[in-house]
């Protein structure tokens, strides 16, 4: 941590004085707002235009290779990864694992000599390129994977210049870190697809009933979302939702949409009503409650 909290520093004056002189964009130009559509598939309802370029970065020391195939899908929903790097001592046999994949989903390894035993070099030169990434101004938002809570401090300076920051690491991830991201993306639902032995156990209604926090979750963004009937858009619910808890998925429960969620808690309504004069329909919620 103290490493870390030292390299901050550097890497500032570092990339200012790499930067001086060059034209910068402002991010408030360059950093595209996240579209919330909690009804799309794949229990994903942050969305983005396809033509936001994301720079990915994963830590080799705190990221299974396991995941590599569902992350760079999930990457994928959000916009284009315009970079793909990963950080590690690549002579230590541990990232074995991270060798076999790297060719195939074209990821660029970095590497990150580990100077003293113990100490977590590769943390430092990852904050290092981010920065250098940043002050390019040519990314509208980075992808940050690792459960490290190191990297608190990066994803908030990133959200300070105005870009977008997406978490992904597993759920020991420390809540600081959790809470500094835009969004956060558990990587045990990443592995579902792959590894059935790990699929992730839906909840029964009873028991999302008993989930107190979560209860009061749907309730207090349904009502926030709501018109004088007590009826709201689910889209907005899920923007609602995404803003109060980063790391909420509806796939941490078993289920793949907002929708299916929500219907099964039992604990709300829900109307389908079609759009105009199109074949489309938008999902609505009412508290139960408000009837």
């Amino acid at each position: 941590m103290l490493q870390a909290r030292t390299l901050w520093k550097d890497a500032i004056v570092v990339c200012r004085s790499r930067f001086r002189g060059q034209k910068q964009t402002s991010p408030k130009n360059i950093a595209a707002k996240a579209v919330f559509s909690p009804a799309e598939g794949g229990g994903n309802y942050n969305h983005m235009e396809n033509t936001t370029k994301l720079a990915v970065l994963i830590d080799a020391d705190n990221a299974q290779p396991s995941i590599v195939d569902g992350l760079l899908t999930e990457v994928a929903n959000y916009g284009i990864a315009s970079v793909k790097r990963i950080y590690g001592d690549w002579t230590a046999p541990g990232l074995k694992g991270w060798k076999e994949v790297l060719l195939h989903y074209s990821i660029q390894p970095m590497q990150q000599f580990a100077y003293t035993k113990g100490k977590n070099a590769t943390d430092s030169a990852m904050i290092i390129d981010a920065m250098d990434l940043l002050y390019t101004g040519n990314f509208n938002g980075f992808c940050l994977v690792s459960s490290d809570s190191d990297f608190t401090k990066l994803a908030s300076r990133i959200r300070e210049s105005g870009l977008l920051v997406y978490g992904f690491g597993e759920q020991k991830t420390p809540p600081p870190f959790v809470s500094a991201c835009d969004k956060f993306i558990y990587t045990e639902v990443l592995r579902v697809k792959s590894d059935d032995h790990q699929a992730i156990v839906k909840k029964s209604s009873n028991e999302l009933k008993r989930d107190t926090k979560l209860v009061s979750l749907l309730r207090n963004a349904v009502e926030a979302s709501s018109d004088d009937s007590g009826w709201a858009h689910l889209a907005p619910v899920g923007s609602n939702i995404a803003k109060q808890a980063p790391d909420f998925d509806p796939r941490n429960y078993g289920y793949a949409k907002l929708g299916e969620l929500v219907s099964a808690t039992k604990l709300f309504d829900l109307e389908e009503r079609k759009i105009g004069d199109t074949n489309s329909k938008a999902l609505y919620v009412r508290d139960t409650r408000n009837k």
